[in-house]
């Protein structure tokens, strides 16, 4: 009889240790939702919600992603996708361009062992992806030699105005030669032709009064010699 208790006892034991490892051996190959995680990041200037799925049992899992806004789903991004995690990792990745501090809910389904969110939802950081903004600062800079290349065609138009200037100052001086001489001219011409009216007036008035005088005086003479 003792031999036959202890051989139940051991029986126990063993059955007890069998139901312990089967358990965690199970736990240990089950699919959960703390094996899945998620981040935002930037490929170049393109946004990016990568999904990373550690389950070492391979189990397939579908993993969705949306857009909340005040509590909600706004959309969803892009289609749902599968994957079969391992122990390293497997990932899976999302295009969006997500903006600062956006908030994403990622939700997994993996057979009848996950249909879960994965928590917390995921927020994005505060700074975005880079833009092309850079790109149009050198094409801005190229009109600078245009603008730098204006000046020279500036400085060469004062240069034709400095011998228009030159030479106009010749013309008005030949301008105002000729006209003091044609004022003088005139001057002269003036005064001539007043003085000879005035000699030849009291010339002819002598000759009158002269050849009047010798006339009468002649006359007179005559008178006399003929009485």
């Amino acid at each position: 009889m003792s031999i036959s208790r202890r051989s139940v006892r051991i029986l126990g034991v063993a059955s007890a240790s069998a139901a312990l490892a089967l358990g965690f051996a199970g736990n240990a190959l089950a699919c959960n939702i703390s094996e899945f995680s998620a981040t935002a990041t930037c490929d170049g200037t393109n946004g990016v919600i990568t999904v990373t799925d550690k389950d070492a049992s391979a189990v397939e899992a579908t993993i969705t992603v949306f857009l909340e806004n005040n509590g909600s789903d706004a959309k969803q991004i892009g289609e749902a996708q599968t994957v079969k995690g391992s122990a390293k990792g497997e990932t899976v990745s999302f295009s969006e361009d997500w903006l600062p501090n956006a908030t994403y809910r990622i939700h997994v389904k993996a057979g009848n062992q996950v249909d879960k969110d994965i928590t917390p939802n995921l927020t994005t950081p505060s700074k975005a992806c880079a833009t092309d903004s850079p790109s149009p600062t050198p094409s801005e800079s190229s009109p600078a030699p245009s603008d730098s290349a204006t000046p020279p065609a500036e400085s060469d138009t004062p240069t034709p105005s400095a011998t228009e200037s030159s030479s106009t100052a010749p013309a008005t001086t030949t301008d105002n030669a000729p006209s003091p001489a044609a004022g003088s001219s005139n001057l002269a011409e003036t005064g001539a032709n007043s003085n000879t009216g005035m000699i030849a007036g009291i010339a002819g008035a002598l000759v009158v009064v002269g050849g009047g005088a010798v006339y009468f005086g002649m006359r007179r003479r005559g008178a006399t010699n003929g009485r």
